[in-house]
């Protein structure tokens, strides 16, 4: 996917090495995508080029949401990839992210019976979807279109009750379809290595030789109906870590289960704002501020003390949705009459603009 860099260019050499040591390991899927700068040219050159095409399974994905205009311009993407790996047909492809506004690119341009048609033509395998948005509208999905033989979804241990994830809730739906689960973000974009202090102590008491990381790989690989657990590692520790917790992998017993549990419960109990993302606040806002987005990417740095990821949850919540930044707010009060959490939304707005838009935010982008 998002391969470790080297002067701003995909580091081939240890993406090489790292590849070499995965398939030596027993392992096979490989995922990448259109969207992701440079990964398809890389996997060529690291992996297709090298490798016998029988001995890996790849993966890439379409996403039409990203500037097209025409089905034209979202079909070219399939064949930009094929060209970009070189790997002459694809064991599994996905319509990329769907949910939300990006769901009407797909119908829009009918990419459905698209990767149907390419399926006929033995240029891909298996066609499912990746999925990042509310159970609901998952099932609805599903319902529509039954011929997706796969879902990728975000599961890991903070998510799986989070309310404005419902990775849970997702999970269940894609069970109930009988669709094969592959995970993604099982250690939620790597915070999950590096937990709260008190949730890294209880994982070392219970198990002092297992990585923070570990335990959350674990968890979501050992899920009924789940065959891919993805991770994007950057690095050959990172490798050799993900490599000692699947190779030969059994499911958590029940008493890791329980120390999963605490951990779960020790981040619920760390104060953030009880935001659920219903988004009633944006129905009235007048100046169409991202409210639920913002509290996100606040509660992601309250939770992990990460100001990169909480800026790029913003980024992604609030700015790429259209919606204006926590500065914009002019504390008319609308939103906090319509709160079902009685959240004291201008207040908490307003320390967001100071965290997400101040001085060490705007140091970090510069850097």
């Amino acid at each position: 996917m998002r391969f470790p860099k080297k002067d701003d260019r995909p580091d081939i050499e240890l993406i090489k090495k790292m590849v070499d040591r995965f398939l030596e390991a027993g392992f096979t899927y490989f995922d990448t995508a259109w969207a992701y700068p440079d990964s398809e040219k890389a996997l060529k050159e690291a992996l297709v080029d090298r490798y016998p095409r029988e001995k890996y399974l790849l993966a890439t994905k379409m996403a039409p949401w990203i500037g097209c205009k025409t089905k034209e311009e979202a079909y070219a993407q399939f064949d930009s990839s094929l060209e970009a790996t070189g790997a002459g047909y694809f064991d599994f492809y996905l319509l990329h992210n769907l949910g939300e506004f990006r769901s009407e690119f797909f119908d829009r341009f009918d990419c459905w019976n698209f990767v149907q048609e390419k399926k006929r033509e033995g240029l891909i395998k298996h066609a499912g979807f990746s999925f990042h948005a509310q159970p609901e509208e998952l099932d609805a999905i599903l319902t529509a279109h039954p011929e997706m033989e796969f879902v990728q979804l975000q599961i890991n241990y903070a998510d799986w009750d989070a309310p404005e994830i419902r990775s849970r809730e997702c999970y269940e739906v894609a069970r109930k379809h009988g669709k094969p689960i592959i995970v993604m973000e099982p250690v939620k974009g790597g915070l999950l290595a590096a937990p709260p202090e008190s949730v890294e102590k209880l994982f070392k008491e219970a198990d002092p030789e297992r990585s923070c990381a570990s335990w959350a790989i674990r968890f979501a690989a050992g899920q009924e109906g789940v065959v891919v657990a993805l991770s994007g590692m950057n690095s050959m520790e990172q490798m050799e870590d993900n490599i000692s917790s699947l190779q030969d992998f059994t499911s958590l017993d029940e008493e890791r289960l329980g120390v999963i549990g605490k951990a779960q419960e020790i981040l619920r109990s760390i104060p953030i704002v009880p935001c659920t993302a219903c988004d009633y606040c944006a129905k009235v806002c007048p100046m169409d501020i991202g409210i639920s987005g913002t509290f996100i990417a606040m509660n992601y740095y309250t939770l992990y003390k990460n100001m990169t990821i909480a800026l790029g949850r913003q980024g992604w919540l609030v700015d790429a949705h259209g919606r204006k930044r926590a500065s914009e707010c002019i504390k008319c009060g609308a939103c906090e009459q319509v709160c079902p959490q009685h959240i004291h939304i201008r207040e908490e707005l307003e320390r967001a603009a100071g965290l997400l838009q101040g001085e060490t935010a705007g140091n970090l982008r510069k850097n």
